[in-house]
């Protein structure tokens, strides 16, 4: 392939001196003197995008002429971080820019903060899909990635009285410099109304759409830098619009509501991302948002591959890959059918082939009841034609299974696409797709030996694993700049673009010279996040205290409860014994439950009042600090990360599909304290048992005592103390003095709540076993030596766990892209 055109970066100093003053001058109207840190922010922020755009046209024009395939990945989430510094770091500018900022008088660090760090997601799912993005354009890969432009994000979360407060996360305030809006490929979304079928002139039946409602999508690119390299892919985020904003004709006669009908569904589209959905109010709006961005994306791509390849839609899969980020953008696959079948008239069998090579499926979820699936009531009132499509495909699933399996009701009943009353979106993906892919060898194992087993036996050659990976530009290079540094001097800086190449520190976790410079490090990010938690809390941590840090989306199955009911434990611990003796132990919380997560919520609150409890004591002074951290997001992650002496990944094994956190942790030199569940089964074989605090029940184990379904909470709250004494501390006014507000708690472990078995995901039944390890780490940790050992081994043994090596595989084993040479 011929190589990418370039414009290599002329950013000097004075360059982005002049960028930055001219562009406060005619923005605002102000000089560096008078300016605001948001202004500043803006003007820097619009400098480096002018230049990146002149990469980011020759990117295009480039992939325009040599006619390449491009993937585009799919996703309702897009948990990208904050642009700038990601940008600075890629494009080899840290000291250009931190030098031309300080000669104007300007902290670098402080304009970075000024900068909004927008909550397009929710954790790993959208986090994942930034991080590809990174390495596609790092590794000279043509993609998209393609979203939701959320207005306001998930939620800004406060805490107050310990409670989980949700407010607008209006990250679009101050302007949106990064993100360039182009109207000129808006495309009209419909839903609702009814599907006609009119005969053509051949006496062909054509499907009509009449009386819809109707919006407008319009994309908003930004870039996306990669490192060292002058290509630069785009994240394309939809907008929602009204085709008509404003109805006069209905306002003057006094229909205002009418008047506004359009600008008000298209605002409510994208204010935010996953609407509460326990009414049915919120999975309409939740099924119309994944339709919105599906149809755009899928009109826009076919309408640019029409036009240049001449309608030759037989090639469509050579050009084009659709990437499903799991079960969310399952529509793609109907959508495709249809603009193929109703926009260009192509045979159902013709259509259905192409599609199926066009498109593959990412699966991130174990859990069969997390599975989306939707009402068929509203699935087929919202989208009429696509539920058609959807009910055909079925049907002919279906009849293929009766030929291979003979008449099996209860068979067909499992697999079926439309079943029961629901769509059932992971089985239409697993259809319609040519690739089905699990994020770490026990969750890919899971889904072919228990949640799809079914389908792996019809469809084996779909099935294939690529473990989930991180860009270490973001989370080593971009977070951990002294550490950086420090492996740099080591042993080079290949390990930015090639991982593997931190194995060469294994020789030096025993040398005592270099294993000090790399605790010396670790203990500067333990201070300077110390001090940022005073600053913005006004509580002191003590840095040399083990920071013990359990930091993901908070949900029963990640098992925060054990995590506070150990924090429980121990205090009631010291208080019995006061002299024991034991590492001083900070445990910090961070975590965002959904708005209409209850019990999620409520281990929130249960978290805050442990540390309000903990906190104020005096005999804990010294020994033990607890804090829930409101607000988690990527800007909060690269604070932790680097700070972590224990990374707590303790979901109950066989629930977690991979997590990214467990990677982000290690990649930085913590601990691993979890379960063999996810990636933790990988990191393990990576790092040896010795480097590495597993406890608990295997999945195995899980899975046969829940079939067994013979467990009984009650004996161990009967015949061990500790357990007893937690559970009695959330009912008997030790936290609060209304006794029952954490009784929901005490009733999930014990007898069960709300439909839920009895301790659920099995927190009672793994408390010992953690426990322990939490026991093994405070020993371990006295041995600074052994710590430091281990510490740096598990920075040394990351290399596999790079998004690189996982976009690799994608583009070999699953998209068949090559990289676009680069010079």
């Amino acid at each position: 392939m011929a190589a990418l055109p370039t414009t290599k970066h002329n950013l000097s100093k004075e360059t982005i001196k002049s960028g930055v003053t001219d562009m406060l001058r005619t923005a605002y109207r102000k000089t560096i003197a008078t300016a605001t840190p948001q202004q500043i922010y803006n003007a820097l922020a619009l400098t480096i995008k002018e230049h990146v755009s002149a990469n980011w046209l020759a990117t295009h024009e480039h992939f325009d002429k040599a006619d390449v395939k491009t993937v585009y990945y799919l996703s309702m989430e897009f948990l990208m971080g904050r642009f700038m510094g990601n940008a600075i770091l890629n494009m080899s500018l840290t000291n250009t820019a931190q030098e031309a900022l300080e000669e104007l008088g300007i902290d670098l660090n402080m304009i970075e903060e000024a900068e909004h760090d927008p909550g397009l997601g929710n954790g790993g799912l959208g986090r994942l899909a930034a991080c590809f993005l990174d390495s596609l354009s790092t590794m000279g890969y043509p993609a998209y990635g393609a979203g939701i432009r959320y207005h306001y994000g998930i939620f800004e979360q406060h805490i107050e009285d310990g409670h989980q407060v949700e407010k607008p996360d209006n990250w679009l305030h101050y302007g949106d410099p990064w993100g360039v809006r182009r109207e000129e490929y808006a495309k009209e979304i419909k839903f609702g109304g009814r599907v006609n079928a009119i005969k053509d002139d051949a006496g062909e039946y054509r499907f009509v759409l009449e009386g819809y409602q109707c919006v407008l999508a319009v994309p908003h690119d930004y870039p996306v830098v990669g490192y060292n390299t002058n290509m630069v892919n785009t994240l394309r985020l939809w907008d929602a619009e009204p085709v008509n904003r404003f109805d006069l004709q209905s306002f003057n006669e006094g229909q205002y509501e009418r008047a506004q009908e359009e600008q008000n569904l298209a605002r409510t589209l994208t204010a935010v991302l996953y609407p509460a959905d326990e009414f049915l109010a919120g999975k309409e709006l939740r099924l119309r948002q994944q339709y919105f961005f599906i149809s755009a994306t899928i009109q826009r791509v076919v309408e640019q591959f029409a036009h240049k390849h001449n309608h030759d839609f037989s090639k469509l899969p050579q050009y084009v890959q659709f990437q499903l980020n799991d079960t969310h953008p399952s529509l793609a696959i109907a959508e495709l059918m249809r603009i193929l079948i109703d926009g260009y008239f192509m045979p159902w069998d013709e259509a259905w082939e192409i599609t199926r090579a066009t498109c593959a499926y990412t699966n991130h979820t174990i859990m069969s009841e997390a599975l989306e699936k939707w009402p068929i009531e509203l699935f087929s009132r919202l989208l009429p034609r696509i539920y058609m499509i959807v009910e055909e495909i079925n049907r002919r699933f279906c009849q293929n299974l009766i030929q291979w399996y003979g008449n099996d009701p209860e068979r067909i009943r499992n697999m079926a696409i439309c079943a029961d009353g629901q769509v059932r979106m992971a089985h239409l993906a697993i259809v319609g797709s040519h690739s089905i892919n699990g994020v770490a060898e026990i969750h890919t194992n899971i889904l072919k030996e228990v949640e799809l087993k079914d389908f792996y036996e019809i469809y084996p050659d779909k099935f294939n694993n690529k473990t989930n990976g991180i860009t270490q530009r973001r989370w080593l290079a971009k977070c951990n700049p002294k550490l950086s540094t420090l492996i740099t001097n080591a042993i080079g800086d290949g390990w930015v673009t090639d991982l593997n190449q931190l194995s060469k520190l294994k020789p030096l976790s025993s040398d005592a010279a270099f294993a000090d410079e790399f605790m010396t490090v670790k203990q500067a990010n333990k201070i300077a996040l110390s001090n940022h938690i005073y600053r913005e809390h006004g509580i002191t941590v003590d840095p040399s205290s083990i920071f013990d840090i359990q930091a993901k989306r908070l949900h029963e199955y990640k098992r925060q409860l054990m995590n506070i009911f150990y924090v429980i434990d121990l205090y009631n611990t010291l208080k019995l014994n006061p002299s024991l003796d034991t590492q001083p132990r900070t445990f910090l919380f961070a975590a965002k439950a959904s708005a209409s997560y209850r019990r999620a919520k409520l281990i929130i609150k249960l978290i805050n009042s442990v540390a309000d409890l903990v906190n104020n004591d005096p005999a804990m002074d010294g020994r033990m600090k607890v804090l829930f951290l409101p607000n988690y997001r990527v800007s909060m992650a690269e604070k932790l990360v680097p700070a972590a002496d224990v990374s707590q990944q303790i979901s109950t094994a066989g629930k977690e599909a991979s997590g990214t956190g467990n990677m982000k942790f290690m990649l930085n030199g913590a601990i691993t304290l979890g379960t063999l569940d996810g990636a933790n089964v990988e990191i393990m074989e990576e790092v040896g048992r010795d480097n590495i605090f597993i406890f608990g029940m295997t999945a195995q184990e899980v899975q046969a005592l829940t079939n067994t379904g013979t467990y009984a909470p009650w004996d161990l709250y009967n015949m061990d103390y500790d357990i007893r004494n937690i559970l009695t501390t959330l009912i008997n006014g030790t936290l609060d003095n209304n006794h029952d507000l954490f009784r929901e708690l005490y009733e999930a472990m014990l007898n069960g709540y709300g439909g839920t078995r009895p301790d659920e995901y099995y927190v009672l039944k793994d408390f010992a076993a953690y426990k322990a390890a939490q026991e093994d780490i405070s020993t371990a940790y006295k041995d600074k030596n052994r710590w430091a050992e281990m510490a740096i081994h598990n920075t040394a043994c990351a290399g596999k766990f790079s998004s690189d090596r996982t976009i690799r595989q994608y583009a070999s084993e699953i998209w068949n892209i090559e990289p676009v040479v680069r010079v």
